[in-house]
């Protein structure tokens, strides 16, 4: 343990990460404020929300599409002149040139300056923050996307319009909406490279380049991030890989995992799991623990009968355990996290979306004691004795983490290959359809996509 805690130690010091303060969230990492002080709770039988609580997908909630001040103004016609050759060029970030009123930009200029072409300017410039900040797929084609995305407050049209014309950098205020990201910058050379005869490929880059503007611009300085068809997931500080787990996932269908941006707030360490009612009374297992207390006691399971005839079978600590030796807790209206599994042979399959939701992670221990290190929660000493003790512990995070839940089919790989994942969840087929339709105005924020609520049972397939 300690030999892969002094890797760790080494690589992140090289990074320069400790000791300068550069370990610091960025303002995006500071949305959720963190705890005064870390925490360490025993629960001797947590509740169902605590350990596994049911999988909810709920509608997402964007900033306000209507941006502030004029979003007409008065365009010179240098100005002008620059936006169309933004527009000429805009092909190369994976968008359409005809879709912001190139062809009649280019008449009206011939013309002179005019309200015709502060109106037209206008409009197309605000289009093209929309798409470059939001991205051009429409809300209904993201597939159980349910990021909020802080840029539309962070860079509001109205202000960036202003901007531009002030200071008559159009083409620079523009492009820094562009996503921080090395693998955005990977994928725009890929379609530069790629020629227009190879159709299918050029339009699955740009599917995966607008994905990256579904995210935040930038994703801070250090944050977990897992690529679902990858079944993989990275520990990235300044965009740089600490360290990488193999993943499983959520199988396919109505139990596919969602694609999330939250905070991890603590990690709780030797967890007990408590099982959901499709398995203590549609599978008998309340009265089975009941009726062979040694069984429980060797199978680590406790029950109790309320009054009303109610079983609560809950899980204990140990190896058997279903959550296994750790989860993060990351509070969101999904229950999704990332949690350590006793099946652990389970890695080894290519095919690795097995789950109920969940993220089941490779060498899950070694990442809560990271976690716990980084996050300022306890010490490496600390971080060890916890997990070694058997006993419940929750330690919270002085200092929390982002943690984005991204699907990807072309990306750079945990070796900075870039290369194509399999569509498990077949996530492409709408994305890549909005491309042959017309850009749409003025559009929603919020997924319309169904409730979905789950007992995951952990069981593996």
């Amino acid at each position: 343990m300690r030999s892969w805690l002094s890797t760790l130690a080494g690589g992140i010091a090289a990074a320069s990460l400790i000791g300068s303060g550069a370990i610091a969230q960025d303002d995006a990492a500071r949305q959720v404020a963190p705890t005064p002080a870390p925490t360490r709770a025993p629960a001797p039988g947590a509740s169902f929300d605590e350990a596994f609580p049911q999988m909810v997908s709920e509608p997402m909630v964007q900033g306000d599409l209507a941006p502030p001040g004029p979003i007409i103004q008065e365009w010179s016609l240098e100005n002008a002149s620059a936006l169309v050759n933004v527009i000429k060029g805009i092909g190369a970030e994976g968008l359409n040139p005809a879709e912001y009123n190139l062809e009649l930009l280019r008449m009206l200029l011939l013309e002179g300056e005019s309200e015709e072409l502060n109106a037209l300017a206008s409009k197309s410039f605000v289009w093209l923050v929309e798409d470059l900040r939001d991205g051009r797929t429409p809300a209904d084609a993201r597939v159980q996307w349910f990021v909020v995305d802080p840029d539309r407050d962070r860079f509001r049209t109205g202000d960036l319009l202003t901007q531009a014309l002030e200071t008559g950098d159009v083409a620079g205020t523009l492009a820094s909406l562009h996503p921080t990201h090395p693998d955005y910058a990977r994928l725009r050379e890929e379609l530069v490279a790629t020629p227009e005869s190879e159709a299918a490929k050029r339009k699955l880059i740009r599917a995966n380049m607008d994905r990256w503007r579904w995210l935040a611009r930038d994703l801070g300085r250090q944050y977990l991030i897992t690529n679902v068809p990858e079944y993989q997931l990275r520990l990235t500080v300044n965009d740089k890989i600490i360290r990488s787990y193999r993943t499983i996932v959520g199988k396919p269908g109505r139990t596919a995992t969602p694609q999330l941006a939250e905070m991890v707030e603590g990690v709780v360490f030797n967890p007990t799991w408590t099982v959901p009612q499709s398995i203590v009374r549609g599978e008998g297992l309340g009265q089975r623990v009941l009726n062979n207390p040694s069984w429980a006691r060797a199978n680590g399971y406790t029950a109790t009968r309320g009054a009303n005839g109610y079983i609560t079978v809950v899980q204990q600590p140990g190896p058997g355990n279903s959550l296994g030796q750790m989860k993060l807790e990351m509070p969101n209206p999904h229950a999704i996290f990332f949690h350590d599994t006793p099946s652990r042979h389970l890695f080894a399959n290519a095919n690795r979306a097995l789950s109920h939701g969940c993220i089941r992670t490779e060498r899950a221990l070694e990442l809560a004691i990271t976690m716990a290190i980084l996050g300022r929660g306890a010490t490496k000493d600390e971080a060890v004795a916890i997990s070694s003790s058997g006993k419940y512990t929750k330690v919270m995070l002085e200092r929390e983490f982002p943690a984005y839940i991204t699907y990807f089919t072309m990306a750079t790989d945990i070796d900075g290959e870039l290369r194509t994942f399999n569509d498990i969840y077949g996530r492409d087929a709408p994305v890549l359809a909005s491309f042959d339709k017309p850009r749409v105005e003025n559009r929603s924020g919020e997924s319309d996509d169904e409730i979905i609520v789950i007992e995951d049972d952990l069981q593996d397939s």
